[in-house]
């Protein structure tokens, strides 16, 4: 009689082999800032602001020099630069003090809404409007002013206009100080007009 030998199959005898482990899956991306934290950054953003309007306006204030002119004994003719001896001047003055009292008065408007978020959406479109205003009188103010001071520095040959940095170098150097802070002051703006904007799209229902 014949016998039939099993031949055993070699895939079979293997151990079997465990599953692979899975792989973790990378957690979630960060999801835009929330509506709080936008708020916060707000009042954050009107404390700088504060700030940066009451250095410019205080160097720009302080910013006198006295030279002598002439020496005839027993005279002596003095001259003085400071910012009153210019409308230009006068005028940046003014939009650094408006803009330094109106960040006062968001600041403690935008701690408000922190505390009280119901009334936020009112609040911020409040804010975009006169940060727009606040802007444009800034950014005035400053441009005016670094205009004469351009002409202190180089003067103009075809007006006849005289450099006077020569001069008063010292005053020169404050008030180039004084615009380049508001110039920040200014940029600041810029981001608090962004916000507000970004704060009043998540109130909008999607």
């Amino acid at each position: 009689m014949s016998t039939q030998e099993k031949v055993a199959d070699p895939e079979a005898a293997k151990p079997a082999e465990a599953p692979p482990p899975k792989a973790e899956a990378p957690p979630p991306p960060a999801g835009p800032p929330d509506a709080a934290s936008l708020l916060k950054a707000d009042v954050a953003l009107r404390g700088l602001l504060f700030a940066l309007t009451l250095i410019a306006l205080l160097v720009m204030v302080f910013s006198k020099q006295t030279k002598v002119l002439l020496r005839r004994p027993p005279s002596v003719a003095f001259a003085e630069a400071k910012f009153d001896n210019s409308p230009a001047f006068i005028y940046f003055v003014a939009a650094l003090s408006v803009a330094c009292l109106y960040s006062i008065v968001t600041a403690l408007a935008s701690i408000s809404v922190v505390l009280k978020p119901a009334f936020s959406a009112s609040f911020l479109l409040f804010f975009v409007v006169w940060d727009v205003v606040m802007l444009g009188l800034v950014a005035s103010g400053t441009g005016t002013a670094g205009e004469v001071a351009y002409i202190g520095l180089k003067g103009n040959s075809h007006e006849r206009w005289e450099k006077f940095c020569n001069v008063y170098d010292k005053f020169c150097q404050h008030l180039a100080a004084s615009i380049a802070v508001s110039l920040l002051a200014a940029l600041v703006l810029i981001l608090l007009i962004i916000l507000s904007i970004l704060s009043l799209h998540k109130k909008i229902p999607q």
